[in-house]
């Protein structure tokens, strides 16, 4: 199964809400990451007929379906919040599309009810009306509902936005499991990177209506082809220092250098600018070449195991004049105004040229966490 996007473009009024862009998607996962007003939401109703295009066309199958009205097309779609009606069960919740669809006995559609409740683990709860149930299940519902329909072309714009950390955590898990087993075309939409790490599938990176990038969601984190993915595709979003190349050595923050590593050598000498996470910005040495700069720390957030860490540099120069956030685990104490030492290994670091694009790109190593990569 495919669905492909030609040369699609969405205007509104004077607004450009996507620019023209191609996409291909297959059977599995399909993720849309992007911050918010990337053009996500937009972008998925034109694929579900929701809304129709500017220009382009969209294929399915190889089947022109551009001016196809939604209720002709086989989709589910699943919202941010949690729409369910108030006055049914959740059965009758679930079992709505089914009825409205017809041709099925009482027995069938009993046993695909029962079947998405218990994939949703809410089989026990089907005789509750919504006002009885948690934000969690009220969600877990309105998933069931769009399972229940077997569609060939499942939406979710991002699903569990309005739930809690811990309820996340247990959605994103069960639904790795739910798209793996479905022979659809999952399309999801995210703001959050780390979602897009753990969902896994193909990843489709868009910001203010254009599509940056795509492929493999892995391929896409490890090589983000302009600064601006590796923004997107990093929480916090990648720091970026100024910096030059010479004679094979890497200057960072003014005269504080380091031998070029080898995915480095080779490009031409001149300015660039460093991109790094903030899980491997250090205060302590973690290699033999790492360059140490100076820094004052302006804020630390602490947030469960991990403590954030923003600095910046002191300014007197365009080379030494950053700000960078640094995640270390565990919690720690730091004051405004304190000085810290942050240290960078030239092996873990991007360096993006004058336009922005990726110039370099660390060798891939296999992560340990969502952002241990």
């Amino acid at each position: 199964m495919e669905l492909r996007l030609e040369s699609v473009t969405k205007v509104v009024g004077k607004q450009t809400h996507l620019y023209e862009m191609s996409l291909d998607l297959q059977a599995g996962l399909n993720v849309l990451l992007g911050p918010t007003t990337a053009g996500k939401t937009s972008l998925m109703r034109l694929m579900a007929g929701l809304d129709h295009p500017t220009s382009g066309r969209i294929l399915k199958d190889g089947e022109d379906v551009t001016k196809t009205s939604v209720k002709k097309r086989n989709i589910a779609f699943v919202y941010q919040q949690f729409i369910n009606y108030p006055n049914l069960t959740v059965f009758e919740n679930i079992a709505s599309p089914l009825r409205i669809r017809g041709g099925l006995s009482k027995a069938e559609l009993k046993q695909r009810v029962h079947d998405a409740a218990a994939t949703m683990q809410i089989d026990e709860l089907l005789d509750r009306l919504p006002e009885a149930l948690s934000g969690g299940q009220q969600q877990r519902t309105a998933i069931a509902r769009a399972l229940v329909k077997e569609t060939d072309l499942l939406f979710m714009d991002e699903p569990l936005v309005n739930l809690d950390y811990k309820l996340r955590e247990e959605l994103r898990i069960e639904m790795q499991n739910i798209f793996a087993s479905r022979d659809a075309i999952v399309v999801y939409s995210t703001t959050e990177p780390v979602e897009a790490l753990m969902l896994g599938g193909t990843v489709f990176v868009l910001d203010k209506g254009r599509l940056l990038q795509s492929g493999p969601v892995l391929d896409v984190y490890y090589h983000p082809n302009s600064q601006r993915v590796g923004e997107i595709f990093s929480d916090p979003p990648m720091n970026l220092l100024p910096a030059r190349l010479e004679d094979d050595r890497l200057y960072l923050g003014g005269d504080h250098q380091a031998l070029a590593s080898s995915h480095m050598r080779g490009l031409p000498a001149g300015a660039y600018r460093v991109g790094v996470r903030s899980n491997h910005v250090t205060f302590a040495p973690t290699a033999a070449n790492d360059i140490a700069i100076p820094a004052v720390v302006t804020l630390a957030e602490i947030s469960g195991s991990e403590t954030f860490v923003h600095t910046s540099g002191d300014g007197k120069t365009e080379q030494s004049s950053f700000r960078v956030v640094a995640q270390l685990e565990g919690v720690h104490q730091y004051e405004p105004g304190q000085a810290v030492t942050l240290h960078f290994n030239p092996d873990q670091l991007y360096l993006f040229d004058d336009d922005g694009k990726l110039a370099a790109a660390p060798q891939r190593v296999r992560p340990e966490g969502a952002f241990n990569g």
